[in-house]
């Protein structure tokens, strides 16, 4: 008997409704439907499908055998289609959602070399001020997190980001540096307005004890919750920013800003490369998951933090 055969047509059966109908969505005989199944009942030594003359109904096991096999099934047919799949070149589109801070920053970068790699496939990036959780409506979800990742979806890590305090060295020179967390009650604070309404929790160096110091929100020269334009302000010379590291490694080595307080550091975020589902993923979708993946580390380590002047240091 070929059990994957009769998985088939079992199913079939019970989407049709009874043996007819399944023999002409089969374009088989009913009598040889009625054969598979009845050797699948053999085979598995219990009655899968109570028969009368004008209806079938799943038994207890019936319903039971039924779950499993639609997933035998679907599992097969993804097989054939990767199967499928690898034998041809990537193309189509891709919907990718990101936040805006995490595209412009670090995704665009590596783009060129994927697109290179696969240059019948088009990406169509929607990038928006904040990303909270996953959209269906795109192909691959980017989210930067600051708490654990919870929902009804797959994610893959892609890499961690400290934030860090920043501040342009004009700024600076005009305001002084601070050299505790209490010190910013006397400077401009351009943090994003709403996120730690209760204050700012400082931890010290790189242990991950709880917090050393709490500093309340003030009202600055700017409150705005693009990250972007909080970076351009602390450029400017605005006042003290806290930003990740996914986005300072160019402005500190350019020198247009400089670390303030580097022997503290605020709540890291988690990056994370989400889909909707597990189930009948296209090649295309999976290539950019794995791509991403290795290119950002795939791990929960910050690949910029060395840029952005090294490990935390634990000071007295």
């Amino acid at each position: 008997m070929d059990q994957l055969r009769a998985m088939k047509v079992f199913v079939r059966v019970v989407d049709e409704g009874g043996f007819a109908r399944a023999a002409r969505a089969l374009d088989m005989a009913p009598p040889v439907v009625t054969r598979v199944v009845a050797e699948l009942e053999a085979h598995l030594g219990a009655r899968l499908l109570n028969r009368t003359t004008r209806r079938v109904a799943l038994t207890e096991v019936g319903e039971s055998y039924l779950e499993r096999a639609r997933r035998i099934l679907a599992d097969v047919d993804e097989a054939d289609a990767l199967a499928g799949e690898s034998t041809r070149e990537l193309s189509g589109p891709l919907r990718l959602l990101c936040p805006s801070a995490l595209a412009a920053h670090q995704l665009v970068r590596h783009l060129a070399r994927f697109s290179a790699q696969h240059p019948r496939l088009s990406i169509d990036l929607v990038s928006p001020c904040r990303v909270e959780t996953v959209d269906e409506d795109y192909d691959v979800t980017l989210l930067t997190l600051r708490g654990p990742i919870d929902g009804d979806f797959v994610a893959r890590r892609l890499a961690r980001s400290e934030v860090l305090l920043c501040a342009a060295p004009g700024y600076l020179a005009r305001h002084g540096r601070p050299r505790h967390p209490r010190d910013l009650a006397r400077h401009e604070l351009l943090f994003q307005p709403g996120v730690q309404p209760r204050g700012l929790v400082f931890f010290r160096g790189d242990a991950g004890e709880a917090a050393e110091t709490v500093v309340p929100e003030q009202a600055g020269a700017l409150h705005c919750d693009d990250l972007q334009t909080q970076l351009a302000a602390a450029q400017a010379g605005l006042g003290v920013a806290a930003l990740p590291t996914l986005m300072l490694d160019e402005a500190l080595a350019a020198g247009r800003v400089e670390r303030v307080l580097p022997s503290w550091r605020l709540a890291g975020l988690s990056i994370w490369a989400a889909m909707p589902s597990r189930k009948h993923v296209p090649a295309r979708t999976r290539a950019l998951i794995e791509f991403l993946v290795q290119a950002f580390g795939g791990d929960d380590r910050d690949p910029w933090l060395a840029a952005c002047g090294g490990p935390l240091a634990l000071v007295a």
